[in-house]
């Protein structure tokens, strides 16, 4: 039983799993860094949310006094989306990044060739 194949496959499906969440669990560092990232895009998309609302109520109002304020409001909303596309581009390269240097840190089967 010492040889029997099914243990030898689950041997290495279990030291490949390990491999796997060890690399998944990764940089505290790096984890932080894109949990603040989420949390910065979450709060602009927050904002973004009220300042809609706000547009909608100052329309439906029909004030022009509420009208006039929508054109600062939907200027800042104008703003906050370049802002949440600069954060996701910020993410994405951040994110390949990291996945280029574990990529090249640790090449997978026997894979000596080396990416960047």
């Amino acid at each position: 039983m010492a040889n029997n194949p099914t243990n030898n496959s689950n041997k290495k499906l279990k030291h490949h799993r390990n491999q796997d969440s060890e690399e998944v669990d990764g940089d505290p560092e790096v984890w932080a860094t894109f949990d603040k990232s989420f949390k910065q895009v979450q709060s602009v998309l927050d904002r973004n949310r009220v300042l809609i609302q706000q547009v909608n109520q100052n329309h439906q109002s029909k004030i022009p006094d509420n009208m006039v304020k929508n054109v600062a409001l939907i200027q800042e909303l104008n703003g906050n989306i370049s802002k949440v596309v600069s954060l996701y581009s910020d993410l994405s390269s951040n994110f390949s990044t990291v996945f280029h240097q574990k990529n090249h840190d640790h090449p997978k089967n026997g894979d000596a060739r080396r990416y960047g």
